[in-house]
Formats: structure tokens, C-alpha cells, sequence
């Protein structure tokens, strides 16, 4: 499993994003502008397609 290192920016001024590397997104077919939902478990962010 390789690791990506990356940072946190600031979008306005509430919101922040995390930009995920593009060997990622393929493998998961992601698309511009998908629903997902974002959760916490403990110290981990889960982030899951909206639909199943």
C-alpha cells in the first residue's frame, strides 16, 4: 500500500478539502460533483458513496 502525503487547504471560511490523488479516484470511479457522505469514526474520517 503506498502512502500519499497531503495537505489540508482552506475553501472560504468555513470548509476545508483534501485533494485526492488521481490513481485513487480511478480505481474508485469517482466522478465530478458525486454525492458522498462523509462520517467520523473515532479519529478516522469515512467517506462513502451517497448511493448504494
Amino acid at each position: 500500500m503506498q502512502k500519499y502525503i497531503r495537505k489540508v487547504t482552506r475553501v472560504g471560511k468555513r470548509s476545508l478539502s483534501l485533494i485526492i490523488p488521481a490513481d485513487i479516484a480511478k480505481e474508485l470511479k469517482l466522478k465530478e460533483r458525486q454525492k458522498m457522505v462523509v462520517t467520523r469514526r473515532g479519529q478516522k474520517i469515512i467517506i462513502e458513496d451517497w448511493k448504494k
